[in-house]
């Protein structure tokens, strides 16, 4: 099945970064025009498969050169109108089709951690580090407003390390435990369609 899953995404990726070029190109020309002080594309440092790093690409949506928290909080100043217009619709994810394509992220599974928060993982959460990072998957699903959630929290950061990211783990444990390539497509076509699904008893 993982077999599978990866020949689908090499392909699939593909096909999508062709088929999406034109909206590729409208979307860099927004940026240029709308936020001329730095570049188009942002590039972080995430932990991969294994552990290993690789360079995570997504359309910019903050300003340049910002300071801040690890998490996103939605209003926040540093995200411009524009950059919040593309996150909301998740626009500025399509980039990460390239990463889909090399084979350093997957169309689902767990999203890919800043250095840091892999570091604190501890005995069989670790397990997740097995899995491919992915552009949706059940925790993306389930906290795909989690810009809204964390700015409804007093101390955003301390909410998101003590309560969204232990469930997150959990969620991807169940996922890596339990990986079937149907689900997959399930939880890619729900994602387009911005539906929600049952997953391990609990909407998603």
């Amino acid at each position: 099945m993982m077999a599978v899953k990866f020949l689908f995404d090499r392909v699939t990726a593909l096909l999508g970064l062709i088929l999406l070029s034109p909206v590729l190109l409208v979307v860099a020309v927004a940026i240029r025009i709308k936020m001329p002080d730095g570049p188009v594309l942002f590039r972080q440092q995430r932990v991969g498969q294994y552990g290993k790093l690789f360079t995570n690409y997504k359309f910019r949506s903050m300003v340049n050169n910002h300071s801040g928290s690890t998490v996103s909080v939605a209003g926040e100043s540093r995200i411009t109108p524009l950059g919040a217009f593309l996150r909301r619709y998740k626009l500025d994810e399509l980039p990460e089709l390239w990463n889909v394509l090399t084979a350093d992220m997957s169309f689902v599974g767990p999203r890919p951690d800043v250095p840091g928060y892999a570091d604190q993982l501890k005995g069989e959460d670790r397990q997740v580090l097995l899995l491919r990072p992915g552009i949706t998957g059940p925790a993306t699903m389930k906290y795909r407003n989690e810009e809204e959630l964390l700015a409804q929290q007093e101390d955003p950061q301390r909410y998101n390390d003590e309560v969204i990211y232990p469930d997150k783990t959990r969620l991807n444990l169940y996922y890596l435990k339990h990986y079937d390539f149907w689900t997959d497509i399930k939880m890619i076509t729900c994602t387009v369609l911005g539906k929600h699904m049952m997953y391990n008893n609990e909407i998603i």
